[in-house]
């Protein structure tokens, strides 16, 4: 039988290079291992077009993203035309979204190859920033769709903060190209290089994250090396006031800015260089493709050591030049390029090595059967051939783990969480999730760095909210329990073991220090505990076990409507008749910052009225307030 694949993407060349190259390459090469692959992408269409592949006219470009008013129903078109078993969508696109709205879409296994999240930082347009608030739910519809997510590397996949919640169905399978060279057919053009000095290239989009200005800092502090940047982009005014300003008078620049460049200069380049430089400094840059086009040419490699992406790691593999650099740091590139012109024949080795580890590592055949193997996971499908057959298990019922997940929400907690991490991590607890509420400090970077996994929601959740966000990622991810602990430092690691020892005997488990709050508290304790039933004595408690039967219950749309984790909590898990009881710890005074809740007199009262309503409305039912009224043991609530 012969299996049809549908790629869902950007561009195809001649429109683009890079990432549209690659897809080529892959589409050409399933084609070869016998798939009956086509494409549906961005372009307008050309007169010499394969019958397979399909383009859509681009109307406008918002936030570098490519708009075309017909792809809804262009896909729609495609999915009829080629009946897909397969639709394989590529991403970040936003064209992709359309396959949420279709039908007939929906019912075709998907796989989204992930070449790269869409990172948001500091440095980044407002415009994107904003912008990416309106995909994140679309690009998580998407990815909560699929039935296999792919990788461009482990490394990177380690690191994506968008595919927290789905690594069980993730898998990574690093990018490949063409392994044989083809000279360009274009004519030879003049070459920029002047001088003996090394010749040094960089090709790539003028964006904010490519590092460029560091990299041209770096050079214009050296003797023996020049550099050529080939590509476009918004930061091309910064960078030729730069290399101006860098440029002694008299002497002729050995920076030279090229602009955007044809695919057969960019190679007349690639062949012509001592070495190919990425001094990339976001996660954006999440494989670098031109790496593989430089190895093609038995050229060195010379990138920055950048967190989380898949950049130094095809270096590394390859062995095919240095992957150390520090990110964004002039000094330690000038520490790099100042030894090069001494370094000739090094440079000529690790092309040679970079070359060989291409063909090994990274030749687009080696990628396809890879894909292959990816859509060879399972079965949905029976329609679907043996060696094609793809998808997971059902999210819900993902594999149960015997690990407990530490969940910390935090919000400008950049003072305290990189400790509370490290604390938790050296006790031994292996598995740390920081919901970082919207911080406006360097919070979630330095959650990070101490070793958490650090998930960003799109909009602000709130206390409760970030720790139920933190519960159903427990849930998708197959641990069987939950403990939650504040990032302020309140909640000490020695006492988790006291939670534990309790777990055998109850659903819930809440660390009690009622010693740590004031009279005024403790009087809304009391009226809390007249009016609900409860008799346990912290009821505000954020340091807390929940059992997978509890994350259950609190995952569910009823739980979504609490603001807080204390009564309306409580009164849930009780009226499941789970069972829940409390030990007493040891808490700390807050280290810094002031509470979510209680920070003026108005969340006070408001805290009061939300939490008293909120009792009042179970009085309706003489039954459900019995059931809730557990003991401190652990008996079931109402026996």
């Amino acid at each position: 039988m012969t299996v049809r694949v549908l790629h869902v993407g950007k561009f195809f060349p001649p429109d683009r290079g890079g990432m549209e190259s690659f897809l080529a390459e892959l589409v050409l090469a399933q084609q070869a291992q016998g798939l009956q692959v086509s494409a549906l992408v961005h372009g307008q269409p050309l007169a010499d077009d394969p019958e397979w592949l399909v383009r859509v006219p681009v109307h406008l470009r918002l936030v570098y993203t490519p708009i075309a008013l017909g792809f809804r129903a262009a896909l729609a078109q495609a999915i009829e035309r080629f009946e897909p078993d397969v639709l394989h969508l590529h991403m970040p696109n936003v064209a992709v979204f359309w396959a949420l709205t279709l039908p007939s879409a929906r019912r075709v296994p998907w796989v989204v190859h992930w070449h790269s999240d869409v990172v948001v930082s500091a440095q980044s347009p407002r415009a994107l920033r904003l912008a990416y608030m309106a995909y994140r739910p679309f690009e998580q519809a998407v990815l909560e769709h699929a039935d296999r997510i792919v990788a461009t590397s482990d490394t990177y996949l380690a690191a994506s903060e968008p595919l927290a919640g789905w690594q069980y169905k993730c898998s990574a399978v690093p990018l490949g190209i063409k392994t044989g060279v083809q000279l360009p057919t274009d004519a030879p053009e003049a070459l920029p290089w002047q001088g003996d000095g090394v010749r040094l290239l960089s090709v790539g989009r003028l964006a904010h994250y490519k590092g460029f200005e560091t990299l041209v800092q770096a050079v214009a502090a050296c003797d023996g090396v020049q550099l050529v940047i080939a590509g476009q982009g918004e930061a091309m005014p910064k960078l030729q006031a730069l290399v101006a300003a860098s440029t002694p008078p008299g002497q002729p620049p050995r920076i030279h800015l090229l602009g955007e460049v044809s695919e057969g200069l960019k190679h007349q380049l690639l062949d012509s260089c001592e070495a190919f430089f990425l001094a990339s400094k976001e996660r954006t840059e999440a494989f670098g493709v031109v790496l593989l086009e430089a190895m093609s040419h038995a050229k060195p490699c010379l990138v920055a050591n950048l967190p989380g992406s898949g950049m130094p790691w095809v270096v590394q593999v390859a062995g095919a030049g240095l992957s150390h650099i520090r990110v964004d740091d002039v000094p330690s590139w000038v520490e790099v390029l100042s030894g090069l012109p001494e370094q000739r024949e090094q440079l000529k080795a690790w092309g040679r090595q970079g070359r060989q580890g291409l063909e090994t590592h990274f030749s687009i055949e080696t990628c396809a059967q890879a894909i292959r193997g990816q859509y060879a996971v399972g079965v949905v499908a029976d329609r679907v051939h043996d060696a094609y057959r793809l998808a997971l298990p059902d999210p819900l019922m993902a594999p149960e783990k015997t690990d407990v997940l530490v969940v910390i929400p935090a919000k400008d907690e950049a003072a305290t969480i990189a400790q509370v991490v490290a604390g938790v991590r050296a006790a031994g607890w292996a598995h740390v999730l920081v919901v970082d509420d919207h911080s406006t400090d360097d919070t979630g970077a330095l959650a990070r760095e101490a070793g958490a996994q650090v998930a960003r929601p799109v909009l602000p959740l709130g206390a409760w909210g970030g720790m139920q966000l933190g519960i159903r990622h427990a849930l998708a991810q197959g641990f069987h329990a939950v403990i939650t602990m504040d990032a302020d430092g309140q909640h000490e690691v020695q006492e988790l073991p006291a939670l534990l020892a309790q777990a055998d005997q109850a659903d819930v488990v809440i660390g009690a220090h009622p010693q740590r709050v004031s009279r005024l508290r403790k009087l809304a304790w009391r009226w809390f505990k007249a009016i609900s039933g409860f008799e346990f004595q912290d009821l505000t408690s954020g340091f807390r076990y929940y059992n997978r039967q509890a994350m259950q219950v609190l995952a569910g749309s009823e739980a979504t409507l609490l603001d807080y984790q204390d009564v309306g909590v409580l009164m849930l898990l009780s009226r499941a008749q789970l069972r829940i009881t409390e030990v007493p710890v040891h808490m700390n005074t807050r280290l810094s910052g002031q509470s979510r809740i209680f920070y003026s007199w108005f969340s006070v009262l408001r805290y009061m009225a939300v939490t008293s309503l909120l009792c009042m409305a179970s009085w309706g039912s003489g039954a459900q307030r019995a059931s809730s009224v557990p003991n401190k043991s652990a008996s079931r609530p109402g026996a």
